[in-house]
C-alpha cells in the first residue's frame, strides 16, 4: 500500500465512508486506556493480599502505567506522523493487549510492574495516533461532534471504571481487570486492520528518543522519591538524592530540547502564561483525583471493611459528579472567567477533602470526596480552555499533547504522594488498624488544593487579557 491508499476507495476530498465505525472502534480502544487507571484502583487491595505486594509496589501499579503513558505520549504522536497513524495505532494496541495478558498472569511484583509499564507504552502509542486519525477523517461540524464524543470518554471512563473494578474484583477476581482487555483488544485490532485507512505521513523528521529517555528518568526518580519518603522520611539522604537527580535530569531535558533537531516538546509554549497555568491546573486536578481514588479504595476496603463491589458502587457518585461538574463548568466559564472558576473549584475541592479529616466513616468520606469531585471536574475544563484558548490553530496539536502529558504525570505523582502520606495505614495487607495515615493524606490533599487556589489566581490571566 502507498501512504495515501485506504482500504475502502472513495472520491478524493470526500468524507471517508467508514469514518463513524472507525471512530467507534478507536473510541472503544481509548476507553480501555482510560479505564485502566480507575478500574485497577479498586482492585489494588486484593492484588496486594494475593501477590504479597507492599505499599510501594502497589503505588507503582498505578504510577508506572501513568508514568510510561505520560513520558512517551509525545514520542508516540511523533511516531504516528513519521511512520503512519495506522501502523502506530495497531502496534500500540498489540502491545497494550499483550501487556494486559501478562499483567493478569503475574504472580509477583516484577512481572506485574513490567506489564503495567508496557501497557503505558502501548497506550502512549495508541492514544495520540488514534486522535490524529479522528482529526483527519472528520471536518467541520462533524469533527466537533467526533471530538465531543472523544472528550466524553474521559468522564464516562472514570465512572464506568470504578463500577467495573468492583464488579470484576468481586466476581472472577482482580486478574480479570487486565484479562478483559484481551478479547476486546483483539476484536478491535482485527476490525481496525480491515477498515482503518492509511493516511499520509510526514516526509522527514526523527524521533527524540534522548528527550523521552531524560523526561522518563527524571519523572521516575521523582515518583520513587515521593513513594520512598513515606517509609524513610522526607529528609532521608537517598530520598533527597532522588529529588536532586530528578531536578538535574529535568534541567538536562530542557537543555536538550533547545538543541534537538526534532524536540519532543516545544519549550517556548511553556513560556506562555496561559499554557503554564493550564498545565499546572491539569496536573493538580489529576493528582488530586487519582490520589482520591487510590486512597479511597484502601480506606473503604481495608479500614471500613467494604467489599470491592460495594467500593465501586460507593465511588460511582464521585465519578458521575465529576462528569456533571465538567459539563456545568463549560457553561459558566465564559461569564465567570477561567481564573475565578479555577479558584472557586479548588476551594470547593479543598472543603470536600477536609470532610474525611473532620468526620470519620464511610458516609463522611463519600460525601466529602463527592463535594471535592464537583470542584475537580470543573478544573479539567478550566485547564483545556486556558491552554487551548491561547494558542494558534496550528499549535493546538502539540499543545494538546503537552496537556495530556502533564495529565498523566499528575496521575503518577498523585498516587505516589497520597500513598506516602498514608503509609502507616496502607502498609498492612489485612486491614489498617488506624485511620491516622488516611487523615494525614486527606489533610495533605486539602492543603494542596487550597494552596493551588492561590497559585491559580496568580498564574491564570484575568478575563480581560
Amino acid at each position: 500500500m502507498s501512504d495515501t491508499e485506504t482500504t475502502s476507495p472513495h472520491a478524493p476530498g470526500a468524507p471517508h465512508p467508514q469514518r463513524w465505525p472507525v471512530l467507534g472502534l478507536l473510541g472503544l480502544a481509548q476507553l480501555m486506556l482510560i479505564l485502566d487507571i480507575t478500574v485497577v484502583a479498586i482492585a489494588l487491595p486484593h492484588m496486594g493480599t494475593e501477590l504479597g505486594l507492599d505499599r510501594a509496589a502497589l503505588t507503582w501499579v498505578v504510577s508506572g502505567y501513568a508514568l510510561a503513558f505520560g513520558s512517551l505520549m509525545l514520542l508516540g504522536g511523533r511516531a504516528a506522523d513519521l511512520f503512519g497513524a495506522k501502523r502506530v495505532v495497531l502496534a500500540g494496541l498489540i502491545l497494550f493487549t499483550a501487556a494486559s495478558l501478562a499483567a493478569g498472569l503475574a504472580t509477583g511484583a516484577p512481572l506485574l510492574l513490567c506489564a503495567r509499564i508496557a501497557q503505558g507504552a502501548g497506550a502512549a502509542m495508541l492514544s495520540p495516533a488514534a486522535l490524529s486519525v479522528v482529526v483527519r477523517l472528520f471536518d467541520g461540524d462533524e469533527r466537533n461532534r467526533a471530538l465531543g464524543i472523544w472528550s466524553a470518554l474521559g468522564g464516562g471512563g472514570a465512572a464506568l471504571g470504578v463500577l467495573l473494578g468492583g464488579l470484576i474484583t468481586a466476581g472472577p477476581g482482580w486478574a480479570w481487570v487486565f484479562f478483559v482487555n484481551v478479547p476486546v483488544g483483539l476484536v478491535v485490532l482485527v476490525a481496525l486492520a480491515r477498515i482503518l485507512p492509511d493516511l499520509p505521513r510526514a516526509s522527514s523528521g526523527s524521533l527524540d528518543v534522548p528527550g523521552a529517555t531524560l523526561v522518563a528518568a527524571a519523572t521516575s526518580a521523582l515518583i520513587y522519591a515521593l513513594i520512598r519518603a513515606g517509609d524513610h522520611g522526607w529528609l532521608n539522604a537517598v530520598s533527597l538524592a532522588l529529588f536532586a537527580f530528578a531536578a538535574v535530569t529535568y534541567t538536562a531535558f530542557a537543555a536538550w530540547q533547545r538543541r534537538a533537531s526534532a524536540p519532543l516538546m516545544d519549550l517556548r509554549l511553556l513560556g506562555r502564561r496561559p499554557v503554564t497555568a493550564g498545565i499546572f491546573v491539569i496536573a493538580v486536578a489529576t493528582a488530586l483525583m487519582v490520589g482520591v481514588f487510590f486512597l479511597g479504595s484502601f480506606y473503604l476496603q481495608n479500614h471500613q471493611g467494604h467489599g470491592a463491589l460495594m467500593t465501586g458502587v460507593l465511588f460511582l457518585p464521585v465519578a458521575l459528579v465529576t462528569t456533571a461538574a465538567a459539563t456545568a463548568a463549560g457553561r459558566v466559564i465564559g461569564p465567570l472567567g477561567a481564573r475565578v472558576l479555577a479558584a472557586v473549584a479548588l476551594l470547593i475541592a479543598a472543603a470536600g477533602l477536609l470532610v474525611p479529616v473532620l468526620w470519620s466513616g464511610t458516609t463522611a468520606m463519600v460525601a466529602g470526596v463527592s463535594v471535592a469531585a464537583a470542584g475537580l471536574g470543573a478544573l479539567f475544563v478550566v485547564a483545556s480552555a486556558t491552554v487551548l484558548g491561547s494558542v494558534a490553530p496550528h499549535e493546538a496539536g502539540v499543545t494538546s499533547g503537552i496537556v495530556s502529558t502533564f495529565h498523566e504525570f499528575g496521575a503518577a505523582a498523585g498516587a505516589a504522594a497520597v500513598s506516602s502520606a498514608a503509609a502507616a495505614s496502607i502498609a498492612g495487607h489485612t486491614g489498617a488498624t488506624t485511620a491516622a495515615g488516611f487523615d494525614d493524606a486527606f489533610l495533605v490533599a486539602t492543603g494542596v488544593a487550597a494552596l493551588s487556589a492561590v497559585l491559580a489566581m496568580w498564574l491564570i490571566p484575568p478575563k480581560s487579557e
